[in-house]
């Protein structure tokens, strides 16, 4: 990718499978270890990232993306605006136990407000300052699935993507 046009191109990661999201937990900001397949999912991406040059790598400062990270490419630069949504007092919840209005909420990806927790707008302008603060250039970044979901949804799609997964975007044509 030529930088020098003002282009960011973003390689997003969503971390590998941990305990909470093998369980269907809410996990937000607890700071969850990999599975095992976790880290298999992770070290399997690193043929797919190897020789690549990035700009910048970052990663969520929660261990599951930080792991991740190490695994699949080396040492990245943390940064707490890279984590998951703040799921409040419903982290650690089950998904079959919560509510329906918060199941349906979290599904829609709307009007979903968790006690305690951050709302998506809290969460959008916490991720896109991160994303308008970056460089122009290529960064590959480790997170978690409600960042790459509102990265998506400003794109115009809607990606909840699975664990251990890439997404590649170009920041400026928003696809």
């Amino acid at each position: 990718m030529d930088s020098s046009n003002g282009h960011r191109e973003l390689w997003l990661v969503r971390h590998g499978q941990t305990p909470a999201s093998l369980a269907r937990t809410l996990a937000g900001w607890a700071d969850v270890p990999l599975t095992q397949e976790g880290e298999a999912q992770a070290a399997a991406l690193r043929p797919v990232l190897a020789g690549r040059r990035f700009d910048g790598v970052w990663s969520s400062d929660l261990r599951r993306a930080l792991s991740s990270a190490r695994l699949a490419y080396g040492e990245p630069t943390p940064d707490a605006r890279l984590r998951e949504m703040s799921f409040g007092r419903l982290e650690g919840v089950l998904w079959e136990r919560l509510e329906p209005r918060w199941q349906d909420g979290l599904t829609r990806f709307e009007g979903f407000v968790p006690p305690d927790g951050e709302t998506f707008t809290e969460l959008r302008a916490r991720v896109l300052s991160f994303i308008e603060a970056l460089p122009a250039g290529r960064h590959l970044v480790f997170t978690h699935g409600g960042v790459v979901r509102v990265l998506s949804r400003e794109a115009g799609e809607d990606y909840f993507l699975p664990t251990g997964s890439l997404l590649v975007m170009d920041w400026e044509a928003r696809r």
